[in-house]
């Protein structure tokens, strides 16, 4: 039988989502504590792949398990309490048997946050970034990622991505407190997209760069033309839509 899984995790201490020959990931983790719990080879497909040292407030997986699982709710008590601290589980579901949450996945929402007041209490969760920033100036050039498919230039290379086409619904800036948290949804998303996309705004938010410059990077079709990757501590995936 299938199941729909949903989960959060802290990417501090893992290399990513996805399983990895000699380094811990949130999949191998999961893995383990599934096949131990349900005492079979298991194994888990996500709706994305995570880099290492990124968070997920909900990621969304499934898994097929070769017995009926009775009570869920006490499975989903079990597998938490099997789990490290820094990976919880939010519901298990029966799933029809084609769901697939990779492929199935309609949209999905990232966010980075950025703060430019120092607190320690924020650490490994907030990129700090105590440059000026003209956050209005960086709102402009977002909403002209909206006007593209061809992300090329914010594509981590030599990936096995058939395509770096992406359809973008949301891209916007918003001060939240104290932390400035910015919000990307899309169909899919590339290797390291988000991240770069983030590092090309600041260079915007900078004046380093104009938002015609923005515009033109896109076009180019060239990673080595955009900003570098903004740090991984500051990126959430946020919700994946079905």
């Amino acid at each position: 039988m299938r199941y729909k899984i949903t989960l959060s995790y802290s990417g501090k201490n893992y290399s990513g989502w996805q399983v990895q020959p000699n380094d811990k990931t949130v999949q191998s983790v999961l893995e383990y504590v599934l096949s131990t719990v349900l005492r079979a080879d298991i194994q888990v497909v996500g709706a994305g792949r995570t880099d290492a040292g990124v968070h997920a407030k909900k990621m969304t997986a499934h898994f097929d398990s070769p017995v009926e699982i009775a009570d869920l709710a006490q499975f989903k008590h079990h597998l938490n309490s099997f789990l490290p601290h820094d990976i919880a589980i939010q519901d298990v579901s029966a799933a029809k048997d084609d769901f697939h949450a990779r492929f199935d996945a309609a949209k999905r929402t990232y966010e980075y946050h950025l703060t430019q007041q120092k607190n320690p209490f924020l650490n490994d969760f907030v990129c700090y970034f105590p440059q000026k920033l003209d956050f209005e100036k960086m709102n402009i050039a977002a909403k002209i990622l909206l006007d593209y498919q061809d992300f090329t230039s914010f594509c981590k290379l030599h990936t096995d991505a058939k395509t770096n086409d992406c359809t973008i619904f949301r891209a916007d800036w918003q001060l939240r407190g104290e932390v400035w948290v910015f919000t990307i949804s899309a169909n899919r998303f590339l290797r390291n997209m988000v991240r770069a996309i983030v590092g090309t705004l600041l260079l915007v938010g900078e004046n380093k760069i104009s938002t015609d410059d923005f515009r033109q990077i896109i076009e180019a079709k060239d990673r080595a033309k955009a900003g570098s990757s903004a740090p991984a501590e500051g990126l959430f995936l946020v919700d994946v839509e079905y």
